[in-house]
């Protein structure tokens, strides 16, 4: 595999989609705590999520990574919540923080996951999925693997059942076995939306706070599963 160099990602905003069912802010952002208390904090917010058990995964990140204020905990969610099969660029160990330099790369990437899981239910549809868009800001050194589709191909293959190798990749910067710095985390183009970057983050630090909520979106599909996206208007957060 070609080694692949780094570059220092300067944008003045980037977006990230999650489910409008997630809260923005946390009930702990606005609190001045103490590290043990973040810590008790983070644990309590997430002991009642059924997907993971948290404690050993808040280990693994650096107390002095963690954000501090408003939209802290919606960082930290995006580290402690791993699904079953993890990402392109994370495994089941922890988390990472993905976002695009786009809306609409962000949009594509969230529908295909988004239809991928509703496909795979019988009788499922219609179906309607409410987002919300999260802007934030990000200065950081990233492996660069834009235009490196053909060179390295394993690691943009569009199919999720290729993502150990992308994982394996991204495992031995995130996680190294020597006396080498771990890596702040990956840009890539992005395989959903042709023309479009995205960013897979390692470290929570790396995202600039506080992350700004944006507009809303709901995704549409008929009985058949077609599907229709729309901006809402006068939503509420």
């Amino acid at each position: 595999m070609i080694l692949p160099s780094t570059s220092n990602v300067k944008r003045s905003r980037t977006h990230r989609l999650i489910a409008s069912r997630f809260p923005i802010v946390g009930i702990f952002d606005d609190m001045d705590l103490s590290e043990e208390d973040r810590q008790t904090a983070f644990l309590l917010e997430s002991a009642t999520n059924d997907r993971h058990q948290a404690a050993h995964k808040l280990a693994l990140i650096p107390a002095n990574s963690w954000p501090v204020g408003n939209s802290a905990t919606i960082v930290m969610a995006s580290f402690l919540h791993v699904t079953d099969e993890g990402g392109r660029f994370h495994d089941l160990r922890l988390g990472a923080w993905y976002a695009c330099f786009d809306v609409k790369t962000a949009i594509a990437e969230t529908v295909f996951h988004n239809e991928r899981r509703l496909n795979a239910t019988p009788g499922v549809f219609p179906a309607t999925i409410q987002m919300r868009q999260l802007v934030t800001s990000i200065n950081a050194t990233l492996i660069d693997i834009r235009g490196m589709q053909d060179s390295v191909p394993e690691l943009y293959d569009p199919d999720p059942a290729s993502y150990p190798v992308s994982q394996a990749f991204a495992a031995r910067h995130r996680w190294p076995n020597n006396d080498n710095q771990p890596t702040g985390g990956i840009v890539y183009d992005s395989v959903r939306h042709t023309g479009g970057t995205n960013l897979c983050l390692f470290n929570p630090a790396l995202v600039d706070m506080p992350v700004v909520q944006g507009d809303h979106y709901e995704y549409r599909w008929n009985v058949d599963g077609n599907r229709t996206v729309v901006k809402l208007q006068n939503i509420e957060g």
